[in-house]
């Protein structure tokens, strides 16, 4: 979801995390192939970057020269069995048509990781494709900090990550942006540094699509949006977090972001149900720091 997020309102992201994604728009056009390819098979990029040049023509998403200026990062396991490795290719490949700098895509795909985030602070073993879906995995005499990695890459932090938080996550009301449409949970999630509420404050503001079987009422708890990492490095650099929620139902049994169409054909452009609940979130976030 983070990749159809991003390429829809290209002009006005600065940057994107994907963890075992698949590339823009894979779905629609592989039909019920959609498992087979998107996320067992080997996606060709160019399909991926011929649909976006389309839907830009069209305007529906945003121009694509706003894709190429985007700092990306892309993480695929090597014992990923849900996602595989060659999916992830795609879409690098699918960055590297849309021109994003070799210096502003790195592609992390050698760690021996499940399908899951990678967290220094909880998870499972690092090979876990199951759980609650976020696993620890060694690096060096460390763990490896992904929040942190990739909010540096978009960001170039400047600070460490706080030891003490000056906030708490806050839980809001979904549909007022998006409504039923939008087939989400009822309540998303923030968290806004103490700094980002001051007076004159201007900070960027991160989203976090959850993945699969991951929403914090399928996993029941604060997991993803308290403990991941995430805002131990945004409250000392001034980022506000926004973790977005979608549940299980009969049209998303596995509680998934819709990247394949179950909220309707126009789930990848920008007037998408989904994307543009998102985007109404984001906007109200910028407007208050």
């Amino acid at each position: 979801m983070a990749v159809q997020y991003s390429v829809a309102w290209s002009s006005e992201v600065m940057g994107v995390g994907v963890v075992a994604g698949g590339p823009y728009n894979c779905a629609p056009p592989n039909g019920a192939l959609f498992i087979t390819v998107c996320m067992k098979g080997k996606p060709p990029a160019e399909r991926s970057w011929k649909s976006a040049q389309d839907f830009a023509r069209d305007g529906v998403i945003d121009p694509v020269a706003g894709i190429a200026r985007q700092r990306v990062y892309l993480f695929s396991g090597t014992k990923d069995s849900v996602v595989l490795p060659s999916v992830m290719a795609a879409v690098r490949d699918f960055y590297a048509k849309a021109k994003v700098a070799p210096v502003a895509l790195a592609f992390v795909e050698a760690m021996p990781a499940g399908h899951a985030f990678v967290s220094a602070d909880i998870g499972d073993p690092c090979d876990e494709n199951g759980g609650i879906f976020v696993v620890k995995c060694p690096l060096g005499s460390a763990l490896y900090d992904q929040p942190g990695a990739i909010l540096n890459h978009i960001y170039a932090l400047r600070f460490k990550a706080a030891t003490m938080l000056t906030a708490a996550p806050i839980a809001f009301d979904q549909a007022r942006y998006g409504g039923a449409p939008a087939l989400m949970a009822p309540r998303g999630y923030a968290y806004v540094p103490a700094a980002c509420r001051a007076a004159g404050a201007h900070c960027a503001v991160h989203v976090v699509f959850h993945g699969c079987k991951q929403s914090a009422d399928a996993i029941g708890s604060d997991a993803i949006y308290a403990k991941l990492g995430y805002n131990r490095w945004a409250d000392s650099n001034g980022i506000v977090m926004l973790y977005p929620q979608v549940n299980a139902s009969a049209m998303n049994p596995m509680g998934c972001w819709d990247w394949w169409g179950y909220s309707g054909l126009n789930f990848q452009l920008r007037h998408g149900p989904q994307i543009d609940a998102v985007h109404q979130m984001v906007k109200r976030l910028l407007q208050s720091s």
